[in-house]
């Protein structure tokens, strides 16, 4: 129960509880044509109209043959008993949904207008498809045809998916924190016709003393339908008030008019994450533990910046300790989405790309700094898995895999698939090996996790070397070869269900992930992953220059957000840095356009939404760095980078006008945008400018890309060119290019900053000096 409370009292939604799945369903009964398919209606709800029953035959019978539906309401056939609008819709976790007993609509003008008509209240669920908690809701509630019925009967009820609609779910999630003061998934929410929020919740068990709860969902949806209908004014007015609040709330920044944010910001924010951090696991003092809280990124640059130690020694511990945790699939690679607790021991077993596209650059960026090859390990082992397991064969990058998982009973349970007992170690790596593995992961009868075990590194190789009396280089070839082994026993397993949209941000962040990844760990494999993810996302969520946000079957839809834009502007970029080809730089700056053009504030900064965008209660400006940096955070840093890379001074000025909207937030509550602090250190940093000319080959820069590789120099923008027709294509977007040549046909660095440019230099030792030593404290530039 305690688990259970974490995740409902806190509303973080997606925790854990497993519990059993759906029954399993077969084929269904469209497959000889959409003719022969009947629809029934959903318990309570009108009958379906002609039109209404073609699409959504069609849509059933193209599901094929081996679509087993998500519901234990099905025929005899083991076809779908009952089929709403979700069917038609492109989202996993809207599909997911497809069957329930609940008259489901997607979010449009047909719910809200058949609301208006009917004269009844909306009520919204917004969710994701690897939700652990929006399943269990599901399961308990909307699978239940009495619960359906009341809700077919008095209200209209709609489905959204947060990840491709995160303006409605930023939208209502901040009313349903307005009003209970916390929020989480899955989101239920009560609406007017008019969209007005008026009251709101997130999990809620089905029926009074469920899990220990006072009211049940089935109490509550009665009590607020007939509050509704006796006093509808009154639901009006809290709707009204609280859209006002939203509006207020979402409200674009207002410009202090005053000078930039200064270092203060950066010592107050390194300040509040040393009183907050743990000093034995890591990360800040709190369960459940999210590797996002903890800005290691800032901090590696704060300590660069001031040779605090400590700063180092806080992310060092904390790097050591994720990885080390169970949260790190050891197996399998990756991380899963956080720790339930405060050790980074039993996660909630759901991955999601985003989580590991941003630790691949903290575990690079903590490479560099200490120069410790577990850390480049890691963040190796986490691209190696999403090349495995979440890329599509064009190339782009999946969303997520669940948190839940078939076991051979049929039940499905959280973190069954990573998780062992000590027999089935033993049925896969023989006793010889058994003992070695189950000393080094901490095996046990008892196990860690609901009788199982999450397999986590306990002991050193040479402890146990020592307790086996084997040397430790046997030891770590019986550790390698059993980690295959369990890997490919691994696979014999039901995976968790894997959310195969792909949305835009996200691969824009995985991009970065793959071309830094490449460049730092010089691996030409990865950078040319990078390259086809962005090929396919510029070719197929692209139409007329905009961006859309998510693509599926074939078909890409929604429009962009603030995000999308900012985060695949930043992977062209990172992609530009380690191909040093033009055309993503040429890419980035056309998109960076657009969004100019439809997305920024003119006070400074940008809108989620574009100016074309439905209009909704509020037009947000994203001021908040949660699990994902947010949208203007990753923007700012796109016009300092692109303001170096061009010397364009509109990217300096909207760089800057951005900072002197978000300057109240930045002086007044650094911690809650440490990404834009990182953004921000680069602009006030006085970036080094480097340029490598070869005469023949790329390569032949090898020596001076080398020592960049194996340095923490995150304050800088690299060019490397080859002196002839490819420099001057480069130097039409790169102007610092122009006069570069390689002295005497040897690849010569050229190396600035602050506007003081040292002497071009072929020899590695001293360009090794230049780009370490500052320019500021060295105005001869020798």
């Amino acid at each position: 129960m305690r688990r259970a409370m974490v995740a409902v009292g806190m509303c973080l939604g997606c925790a854990l509880w497993a519990c059993a799945g759906d029954s399993p369903g077969g084929p269904t009964a469209g497959a000889t044509g959409a003719e022969s398919v009947e629809m029934t209606p959903p318990p309570g709800a009108p009958e379906i109209g002609p039109e209404l029953q073609e699409q959504l035959a069609q849509a059933l019978v193209a599901m094929g043959d081996d679509y087993v539906p998500r519901t234990h309401h099905l025929n005899e056939d083991g076809s779908p008993k009952y089929t709403n609008r979700l069917i038609l819709e492109s989202s996993p976790y809207l599909n997911q949904h497809a069957h329930n007993p609940v008259n489901w609509y997607p979010w449009g003008d047909e719910a809200f207008e058949t609301a208006a008509r009917l004269g009844r209240p909306v009520f919204l669920s917004v969710g994701y498809s690897t939700c652990h908690w929006c399943h269990v809701m599901e399961k308990e509630s909307f699978e239940d045809e009495e619960i359906a019925r009341y809700l077919n009967e008095n209200y209209i009820a709609i489905k959204v998916d947060r990840e491709e609609r995160p303006d409605i779910d930023s939208i209502y999630m901040a009313a349903v924190q307005s009003m209970t003061g916390r929020g989480g998934w899955p989101m239920s929410v009560w609406l007017t016709p008019e969209r007005a929020p008026f009251y709101g919740g997130t999990y809620f068990p089905a029926r009074d003393g469920d899990r220990g709860s006072g009211t049940g969902f089935l109490t509550l949806i009665a009590n607020i339908k007939q509050q509704y209908d006796e006093n509808p004014d009154r639901a009006e007015s809290l709707g009204q008030q609280l859209t006002e609040r939203i509006r207020r709330s979402m409200a674009p920044q207002a410009g202090s008019g005053g000078p930039l944010p200064d270092a203060g910001s950066f010592v107050k924010a390194a300040d509040f994450y040393k009183g907050q951090f743990d000093p034995v696991w890591g990360g800040t003092q709190r369960a459940p533990k999210f590797p996002s809280t903890f800005p290691n990124r800032l901090l590696l640059r704060e300590h660069a910046r001031t040779g605090d130690a400590e700063l180092l020694e806080m992310v060092t511990l904390t790097l050591e300790k994720m990885a080390a945790g169970g949260m790190h699939d050891h197996v399998g690679g990756g991380f899963h989405r956080y720790s339930t607790d405060g050790r980074w021991l039993v996660p909630h077993f759901e991955k999601m790309l985003y989580d590991n596209a941003l630790l691949t650059i903290v575990y690079l960026e903590g490479y560099q700094a200490t120069g410790r090859e577990d850390f480049a390990g890691v963040a190796r082992r986490i691209l190696e898995y999403v090349r495995r397991e979440m890329t599509s064969d064009q190339g782009a990058f999946y969303s997520a895999t669940d948190a839940d998982s078939p076991t051979p009973e049929g039940h499905e349970e959280e973190g069954w698939f990573f998780t062992w007992t000590p027999a089935e170690l033993t049925a896969v790596l023989g006793k010889e090996w058994v003992p070695v593995a189950s000393a080094y992961y901490g095996v046990t009868d008892a196990g860690n996790f609901e009788g199982r075990n999450i397999l986590h590194p306990v002991l050193t190789v040479e402890q146990v070397a020592e307790r086996s009396g084997l040397s430790p280089e046997r030891v770590r070839a019986i550790l390698s070869q059993a980690i295959e082994r369990l890997y490919e026993a691994r696979l014999e397993r039901p995976a968790p269900l894997r959310d195969d949209k792909i949305l835009t941000s996200w691969n824009g962040l995985m991009i970065s992930a793959f071309a830094v990844g490449g460049r730092v760990l010089d691996d030409s494999s990865f950078v040319e992953q990078a390259e086809r993810a962005a090929d396919f996302v510029l070719a197929n969520l692209r139409r007329d220059g905009r961006l859309l946000r998510s693509y599926k079957d074939g078909q890409a839809r929604h429009n962009g957000y603030l995000d999308d834009y900012a985060f695949l502007i930043a992977g062209l970029l990172d992609l530009h840095e380690a191909t040093f080809d033009p055309r993503w730089l040429g890419e980035a700056i056309a998109l960076q356009t657009t969004l100019d053009k439809h997305y920024r504030d003119p006070a400074g900064g940008y809108f989620m939404t574009s100016d074309d965008h439905e209009a909704l209660l509020a037009r947000e400006k994203p001021a908040y760095d949660g699990a994902e940096p947010s949208g203007n955070s990753v923007a700012l840093m796109n016009l300092v980078r692109l303001h170096e890379l061009t010397t364009d001074d509109a990217y300096r000025a909207g760089a800057d006008a951005l900072l002197t909207a978000f300057a109240p937030a930045l002086i007044r509550s650094p911690n809650a945008l440490t990404k834009m602090l990182v953004a921000l250190e680069f602009r006030l940093g006085s970036p080094k400018e480097i340029v490598i000319v070869t005469k023949g080959p790329k390569s032949d820069a090898e020596p001076f890309l080398a020592e960049l590789r194996n340095r923490f120099a995150p304050n800088r923008i690299l060019v490397v060119a080859r002196q002839g027709k490819d420099l001057e294509a480069q130097a039409e977007l790169v102007p610092l290019l122009e006069g570069k040549v390689a002295k005497k046909g040897n690849a010569t660095a050229y190396v600035c900053q602050g506007g003081v440019c040292k002497l071009p230099t072929t020899d590695v030792d001293v360009f090794v000096e230049q780009i370490e030593r500052d320019p500021l404290q060295d105005p001869a530039g020798s």
